[in-house]
């Protein structure tokens, strides 16, 4: 492997991204999106990240209720992922249960401010997907 994948926390207001490595190893946080519930300027800026960084798959966290089922946000991303698929054919939807949470417990236990956490969460929670997604491939391929 010699592409990036990009992660993607998708927001109604914000979009946490982050990108792997060329190898496909490590996840790092990038950039988050403030699209305000617009699709075009969601699909825009994903344009825009997918032409900088080269990007060749796309993993998409997509958030289940914790009961498992559906969630509102679940039914917005699947409306996404064919206008995605024009960007990037290959993509991925990652169960992204708990990463907000965790991202916000790991700011907390770094001392982040309250008021500096809304830049930093949909970032980390995006990276917290990617880093899963790959763990994920990797074990995948030992099999």
């Amino acid at each position: 492997m010699n592409s990036r994948v990009l992660s993607i926390d998708y927001g109604d207001v914000r979009v946490g991204l982050a990108v792997s490595d060329l190898l496909g190893i490590t996840a790092q946080g990038i950039d988050t999106l403030v699209i305000n519930g617009s699709d075009k300027n969601f699909l825009k800026g994903i344009r825009k990240v997918v032409k900088e960084y080269d990007i060749k798959e796309i993993v998409i966290g997509y958030p289940k209720n914790m009961d498992g089922t559906m969630s509102d946000k679940a039914k917005k991303i699947d409306k996404l992922i064919p206008m995605l698929k024009e960007i990037v054919p290959d993509i991925h939807k990652w169960d992204e249960r708990l990463t907000t949470v965790s991202a916000y417990k790991a700011m907390k236990e770094l001392g982040i401010s309250q008021k500096s956490k809304k830049t930093y969460a949909d970032k980390l929670a995006a990276t917290y997907i990617l880093e899963g997604y790959l763990v994920s491939r990797k074990n995948s391929n030992k099999l």
